[in-house]
């Protein structure tokens, strides 16, 4: 659709033709999504929706490092909660537990960072003590 609109043609009747000629190519078969529901189509509108879905697709967050980073302990230790092995358990606590040194090492800006690192061994303990014994 890089061509001029003629003179003396409508607007309308020019993009009328523009997507009646698009369809007979088949340019709007099998697009992405095509019989789907439009997401968040149900949600009240929100007039960053689109900042919003950029930063969630980028991985971004507004929170300061050191709020996103305690963020993520609470959701380790959810993750934790629904592991099905002890090896899963290690591997969060393992990849928080990173995050979590290196950020004591450098202290991120923002509010105090009021984390520890989990104590692994006692976290397992923990999990292994809410599983039913067979």
């Amino acid at each position: 659709m890089t061509e001029r609109k003629p003179a003396g043609v409508s607007f309308e009747t020019w993009v009328d033709r523009q997507i009646r000629e698009a369809e007979e190519r088949g340019a709007f078969a099998d697009l992405p999504g095509a019989g789907k529901p439009i997401p968040g189509l149900d949600r009240p509108y929100d007039a960053m929706w689109w900042v919003k879905a950029k930063m969630e697709r980028e991985g971004l967050s507004a929170l300061p490092p050191s709020l996103t980073l305690r963020k993520a302990a609470e959701d380790a230790r959810h993750e934790v909660s629904r592991a099905r092995s002890e090896a899963e358990v290690r591997r969060i606590l393992a990849e928080v537990n990173v995050r979590i040194r290196e950020a004591l090492a450098r202290p991120p800006q923002g509010p105090p960072l009021n984390l520890t690192p989990f104590d692994v061994e006692a976290t397992v303990e923990e999990w292994r003590a809410e599983r039913p014994v067979h």
